[in-house]
């Protein structure tokens, strides 16, 4: 990440009362470019959104996102549009 991203992303995750250590930027990043490359350019933040969305419902359970950055990759690079 360029120093401009992590002095974004830390900023936010404070904004937020965040805790960046519990959150895997590369897996979000990645999401993302996997969502507007395989998909469209603005399914990328949607993707993120809802990727965090379901990752905080599995916070409760001390789970992390790696299964929904892995579903919605999955899902994203073998989309076809109908």
């Amino acid at each position: 990440m360029t120093a401009t991203m992590e002095d974004w992303v830390a900023a936010l995750a404070k904004e937020l009362d965040l805790d960046l250590g519990e959150v895997d930027v590369q897996a979000l990043l990645d999401v993302a470019r996997d969502a507007a490359h395989s998909v469209v350019r603005p399914a990328a933040p949607l993707t993120t959104f809802l990727v965090g969305y379901a990752a905080g419902r599995r916070a409760a359970a001390g789970d992390d996102i790696a299964p929904e950055c892995a579903k919605a990759s999955a899902l994203a690079t073998s989309w076809a549009p109908e």
